[in-house]
């Protein structure tokens, strides 16, 4: 399963999202959490993120901020399955991510 959200020329794709834990809120909410993020710490940045979720545990994203390419980035939760207070934290990180590079 894919799942697309645009924002104001952002995009957010998720794919394997039927791999989440069902508490975690979906694939849906991890775009949410990101968009939410990025709005608040780098309102004018222009970004795509492509988030792949490796396992209940693990995400792996592809983020491009206003045309460059950043590296891969990993996020994993080592003693439990993801949750809405880990996509939180896994949104905070994109969004200092986005922020650095659009000041970059």
């Amino acid at each position: 399963m894919t799942v697309s959200g645009r924002d104001e020329g952002n995009t957010c794709h998720v794919h394997g999202g039927e791999k989440l834990p069902a508490a975690a809120g979906g694939a849906d909410a991890i775009c949410a959490a990101v968009t939410r993020a990025v709005a608040a710490e780098a309102p004018h940045a222009r970004y795509t993120v492509d988030v792949t979720v490796v396992r209940a545990s693990m995400l792996r994203t592809a983020l491009t901020v206003g045309g460059r390419t950043l590296p891969e980035q990993s996020f994993a939760v080592m003693d439990r399955d993801l949750n809405p207070a880990s996509i939180d934290r896994f949104a905070h990180s994109i969004a200092a991510a986005v922020a650095r590079a659009s000041n970059a």
